[in-house]
């Protein structure tokens, strides 16, 4: 398969465009819909007023955030700055990119926050884009009652916010929890769900944990091949992988006909489409 292949692909932006701008956020997000990303890949958790808030972590994380004084976080602070505990005015007061990121280091800086969602799909009608939104939702059992609500009540709280701004068709959401992608299916079975699966589990053992078929598998790409991607996608899934950064891995997933990717670096792949 050639990469200019008649199979589209969808380019998903990883928290907007890591590679390029700070992650989850609003320079980001407008970025990557600037490049032409056909998705927005982004995490979110809840603040203590239940505000929906785009943040990889339910903390602040002190490899990206300084406080609002600018001065550097403790490395075991997590729950010192658990979000969930916070109000988003005081969570909106943390510069989550001013500082060097190591793994990112042409990440461009500049001071910003945590949004809203509801500021993500804002951004999006007013550039008047048509671009979709894969939300992951961040949680794990030892989080519920601590950094995040319990599932029920979490996937409630995503869920609405997503049908007051008009956004059910254009959105799918993810978890690596097969308790919230339970929920999810229970109170919205016509939402389209990925199943993420980690570089350390398997994909049919994650699987087997779910009482339903998810329509998406995101695994961590290396844990796929060629024969794998055809066998899961004659079986009616869509496989769309994470998070591939080098071109090698993009053009050897291309070459698998994966049905999307996820990239620090969208124009990496948009440029490797275009050959």
């Amino acid at each position: 398969m050639s990469c200019n292949s008649e199979k589209q692909v969808d380019i998903q932006g990883h928290r907007g465009c890591r590679g390029l701008l700070p992650e989850n956020s609003l320079p980001a997000f407008e970025k990557a819909i600037d490049l032409g990303v056909n998705t927005l890949e982004l995490d979110i958790v809840i603040s203590k007023e239940l505000e929906i808030v785009v943040s990889h972590e339910p903390y602040m994380n002190p490899v990206i955030c300084l406080t609002p004084k600018g001065d550097t976080l403790p490395n075991n602070s997590a729950k010192d700055y658990n979000l969930y505990n916070m109000n988003y005015d005081d969570i909106k007061q943390f510069d989550c990119g001013s500082k060097f990121h190591p793994t990112y280091p042409e990440q461009e800086k500049q001071k910003t926050y945590k949004p809203l969602l509801s500021e993500v799909f804002d951004l999006v009608n007013a550039k008047k884009s048509n671009v979709k939104f894969n939300i992951e939702i961040k949680s794990e059992t030892s989080y519920y009652g601590i950094f995040t609500p319990q599932p029920e009540a979490y996937v409630k709280l995503v869920l609405d916010e997503i049908e007051l701004n008009g956004m059910f068709s254009r959105v799918n959401l993810q978890s690596f929890d097969v308790k919230i992608l339970e929920e999810i299916k229970n109170q919205s079975p016509k939402m389209e769900v990925a199943l993420l699966v980690e570089d350390n589990e398997t994909i049919d053992e994650k699987l087997e944990l779910l009482s339903f078929k998810p329509e998406i598998i995101s695994p961590y790409f290396k844990l796929l091949s060629a024969k794998s991607v055809k066998d899961y996608q004659i079986k009616g899934f869509q496989l769309i992988p994470w998070t591939l950064n080098e071109e090698d891995d993009i053009r050897q997933m291309l070459s698998w006909q994966v049905d999307g990717i996820i990239t620090d670096y969208p124009d990496k792949l948009i440029k490797i489409l275009k050959k």
